[in-house]
């Protein structure tokens, strides 16, 4: 989910992508790939499938130090589609979550072939794995990701029996000019949320739609028909967040860049939650809540023990 604003939201026009989800069928496996996902990109690497790799974005930063070599074709919103043309790919992996539609058009209308990801739970995202598995049929790929898979398994297993947490967890802040300061969040209709609730957490907002204008999220208007606009990353205010009284707030790295020092200014904001009263205001590395893929596995390890310690 990070791009070049880190902002959510807007136009998703996908009824049209829905069509580019499955992955294009090939009479050998593909020898030049695109990744314009972070996630995916690291998970073709550590899957043991980096050869195949031509192209990558700004945002692919992780396996760090195994990237470097790579051409950079841009952000994840501001791809530069001719580079990724000139690199000759067989294939183009995109990001419905990461990519905006113009771009991902802009390369089929140049004829090229591109798979499109859009994981709204965890099994989505294995899902996704899988097929990109089946692209390249290695059998060392099939034997990391079951490992991966059975992972996944045990987590399931272990929040049937687990007492959830209510959490609150921004991804981005902005201060409107006057009403005050607002922060996104996600609901239940997202890969974070999905992952958080097998992690041990209850989302304070995972019914809470994203509302248009902002005026009508801070409760000034009645709003509008959002349309096609993206409806899963709601903007909160100050008085949502202490009438939803988390117990937990997670505070991650990206795809706002917040730092260890922010926790307290947020606990001073969040003083009447039970989570700043009882000091459960968490730094976590983002990647592990909003990147879909390998890292899945790192996350279901690092972020449970964060809710147990608040039953």
């Amino acid at each position: 989910m990070r791009g070049d604003s880190g902002k959510v939201g807007g136009t998703m026009r996908g009824k049209d992508l829905a069509s580019l989800r499955t992955p294009p069928v090939f009479d050998v496996p593909p020898r030049r790939v695109v990744s314009l996902v972070p996630s995916i990109t690291e998970s073709i690497v550590r899957l043991g499938l980096g050869d195949v790799l031509v192209g990558v974005t700004d945002y692919c930063i992780y396996p760090e130090g195994l990237l470097d070599a790579y051409p950079r074709v841009g952000g994840t919103k501001n791809v530069r589609v001719a580079e990724v043309i000139a690199l000759q790919p067989d294939l183009i992996i995109a990001s419905q979550e990461e990519n905006t539609p113009e771009v991902i058009w802009a390369l089929v209308k140049a004829e090229q072939r591109v798979w499109v990801t859009f994981p709204k739970t965890v099994r989505e995202a294995l899902a996704d794995l899988w097929k990109l598995m089946h692209l390249f049929a290695r059998d060392h790929a099939f034997q990391a990701l079951r490992v991966l898979e059975r992972s996944v398994e045990i987590a399931e297993l272990a929040d049937d029996e687990r007492p959830k947490v209510r959490y609150f967890c921004p991804i981005w802040e902005e201060e409107h000019p006057r009403y005050g300061r607002w922060w996104m969040t996600f609901n239940r209709e997202t890969y974070s949320s999905d992952l958080l609730r097998i992690a041990g957490g209850e989302n304070v907002f995972a019914g809470r739609e994203r509302r248009y204008p902002l005026e009508a999220e801070l409760g000034e208007t009645l709003g509008e028909p959002p349309g096609e606009r993206d409806v899963r990353y709601p903007r909160v205010s100050l008085e949502e967040v202490l009438r939803a009284d988390p117990e937990i707030i997670l505070v991650p790295s990206e795809p706002y860049p917040y730092r260890l020092e922010d926790c307290q200014r947020l606990a001073e904001i969040f003083a009447e939650t039970s989570a700043a009263q009882n000091g459960r205001i968490y730094y976590v590395e983002g990647s592990l809540i909003t990147w879909p893929g390998v890292r899945m596995g790192e996350a279901l390890a690092q972020l449970p023990p964060l809710f147990e310690m608040t039953a």
